[in-house]
């Protein structure tokens, strides 16, 4: 039994075992799916644009309290609440890296709800019922520090002090909607996204030689460049601040790479051919995004295709040890059968129960295959595969967040890695075009979800041991988070689909375009193996030089460069706002201020161009046109100063209020 680990180790709960208060109510439950569904959709957004998540664990706690104060819920209520409401963010962030590569591909010509919202669904539930069966172990292991989850557990018990924070969520989030609703192209647009121009290069003559070095042909070869400023983007400047300085500088490479390094030599080799498609009337800066597509987005692909496997690979231990102790946890649970007669704060759901209702899943996912393929055994084929890599990613993700935060989860490897055992698999068993596709992607789809849901859900029953939460009453939660978020998450990315087409410019979503590739490259035959090829030799380059986070390298090739360019100017700030108030932090507690003060503030940035930008995408969907109802051409895009100073506004509430609230603290102590 977990409690008799060596590895084990008691935890002194904020309300004890033996104390029992309000946990499990309507208004809790009520609240977390609708920040659950809120939530979601934000970071379905925020994936689709930027190829990133983040966690909502701090935001949904500090929602959470501050709505529940007026209601005198209690902290517990809090609980249920913030661990419901987090459940989307992970259902978003597992369900935008695979569900959009149906559409990508060419599989689907639509979003298709049901056989979408099914595939969430399956393993949303599937996540939460795994992670019941290894909570004991995971939880009590000493050895796991849960950083995040403690972090998180200071912040609600400082909550019950009066000072939530949330002050600093809705401020930022009626700010970054503001913004929004004047530079969304769909929107009212006064404000201008991010300027881009293109710079022509003088004629340079290339000279060939022969072997006794004399030139045998001269060739005159003009190129040149695109020039892009960051993008005026609350949501991106949040996110940079979110990952720090040195994140957003990885990510910034890559872009610097792909579009200021190999973008110039694909235009110098290619300009004369180009020349002919700029005469018809293409403006050269859309045809060097049609270049950079069709040539440096395949090398970017390679790149992550080896970032994944590395960035597993440098995890070995840690997945090896999560695989190793979610085996041993099945045996435990079973002894233990959910905790029948153990102390209130660690009964789980029953194990009996956990059990049928997993072989329920399975039993449906079988259908569901036997639907997409039309092929019964290719389809109980495809429901081992995904039931056992559900499992062992399910039991890695939740060792990784104790490890290093859900915030770090590395989804999009497991997925890769899923993908691409299921798709060699399907070509095997000669399962090849769409069918081929679709049953690989599918089974990606679900254990792309498990994995976000384990590691997120492992991460609050951390926190709720700390608090001293009820744990079967959180997975109760939980379940009904997930079922919401899954009948509903579709909804936005449809929507977002329909006003800018994911895979654009606009909606690059990068994973899902990687899932797309790799499943049409291996299963239908299509793929720019040569340009891949070179990107994956190139990460392999960046590993024996041993450079930081080459998958996050990769992506930065990948994405457009104003996103790139808007990251790298919120980590840049978050280095500012580190070295201003270095001077003032004396112990941890000041750190801690600074550090999640920014963190609201940058949530609330996300959350509410997130939410701006799924509103207007729905006027889209209905032909509401705001442009023409406030008299704006259509083909304005905005006033570049107003960008600019879109960077000032938010770099002054970034730097300043984290800063505030340091001084503030100072004074009070």
């Amino acid at each position: 039994m977990a409690e008799n680990n060596s590895s084990s180790h008691e935890v002194t709960p904020y309300v004890p075992a033996n104390k029992t208060m309000k946990e499990l109510t309507f208004k809790s439950v009520f609240l977390g799916v609708l920040l659950a569904m809120i939530l979601g959709s934000a970071n379905a957004y925020l994936g689709l644009k930027a190829g990133m998540t983040v966690a909502a664990t701090f935001p949904a706690a500090v929602i959470a309290m501050a709505v529940l104060r007026i209601f005198k819920g209690t902290i517990l209520e809090e609980n249920v609440a913030r661990t419901t409401a987090s459940v989307g963010e992970a259902l978003a962030a597992g369900a935008i890296f695979t569900i959009p590569a149906f559409v990508i591909s060419g599989v689907w010509d639509e979003f298709n709800y049901w056989e979408s919202t099914l595939l969430m669904l399956v393993g949303g539930v599937l996540g939460v019922l795994i992670v019941t069966i290894l909570r004991k172990t995971l939880v009590n292991d000493k050895a796991l520090p849960f950083p995040e989850s403690q972090a998180c557990t200071e912040i609600v018990k400082a909550g019950q002090g009066g000072k939530t924070g949330a002050k600093y969520v809705f401020a930022t989030l009626g700010l970054g909607a503001l913004i929004e609703i004047f530079k969304n192209s769909n929107g009212i647009t006064l404000i201008k996204d991010s300027v881009k121009g293109f710079i022509h290069f003088a004629t340079s003559k290339i000279n060939l030689l022969n072997s006794d070095a004399e030139v045998i042909k001269s060739v005159d070869q003009k190129g040149g460049m695109i020039v892009q400023s960051p993008a005026a983007s609350p949501a991106f400047l949040g996110v940079g601040y979110i990952i720090g300085f040195r994140l957003a500088a990885i990510t910034f490479s890559g872009g610097v790479f792909g579009w200021v390094f190999l973008m110039p030599i694909v235009l110098f080799l290619m300009y004369n051919n180009l020349v002919d498609v700029t005469a018809n009337g293409e403006t050269w800066v859309n045809v060097a995004k049609s270049a950079y597509d069709s040539t440096v987005k395949p090398i970017a692909v390679g790149g992550m295709l080896v970032g994944a496997f590395y960035t597993l690979f440098s995890m070995r231990k840690s997945l090896f040890q999560g695989i190793g102790k979610g085996f041993k946890d099945i045996k435990a649970s079973k002894s233990q059968d959910g905790g029948n007669g153990a102390s209130r704060i660690e009964k789980d759901l029953p194990f009996g129960m956990v059990l049928i209702a997993v072989g329920i899943l399975i039993l449906l996912m079988i259908v569901l295959y036997t639907y997409f393929t039309q092929a019964f055994g290719s389809a109980v084929l495809a429901a081992i595969v995904m039931a056992f890599a559900a499992f062992v990613f399910a039991a890695v993700a939740g060792y990784l967040v104790g490890i290093i935060g859900s915030s770090s989860n590395p989804i999009s490897g497991l997925t890769l890695s899923t993908l691409l055992i299921a798709a060699v698999l399907m070509v095997l068993v000669g399962m090849k075009g769409d069918p081929g596709v679709i049953a690989a992607l599918a089974v990606a789809s679900v254990v792309c979800v498990v994995a976000g849901v384990a590691g997120d859900m492992m991460q609050d029953l951390k926190v709720g041991q700390l608090l001293g939460g009820t744990p079967w009453k959180m997975q109760v939660g939980e379940l009904i988070g997930v079922v919401f978020a899954a009948l509903i998450l579709i909804f936005p990315i449809m929507l977002l689909h329909q006003a800018n087409g994911i895979g654009s410019e606009e909606l690059p979503a990068p994973q899902a375009s990687l899932m797309a590739m790799v499943s049409q490259g291996i299963v239908g035959g299509e793929m720019a193996w040569p340009l891949v090829v070179a990107g994956m030799f190139f990460a392999v380059a960046l590993i024996m030089i041993k450079s930081p986070s080459p998958m996050l390298v990769a992506v930065g090739m990948y994405l457009p460069f104003p996103t790139t360019f808007a990251i790298f100017i919120g980590g840049l700030t978050k280095y500012i706002v580190d070295r201003a108030s270095e001077k003032k932090v004396e112990k941890d507690s000041d750190r801690d201020i600074v550090h999640n003060t920014g963190l609201l503030l940058a949530s609330g940035l996300i959350a509410g161009e997130a939410l701006v930008g799924i509103l207007l995408a729905a006027f889209v969907g209905a032909d509401i046109n705001l442009k023409e109802l406030f008299g704006i051409a259509q083909d304005f895009e905005g006033f570049w100063f107003l960008g600019v100073a879109i960077f000032i506004i938010i770099g002054y509430v970034l730097i300043r209020y984290p800063y505030r609230e340091l001084i503030l603290s100072k004074k009070k102590s």
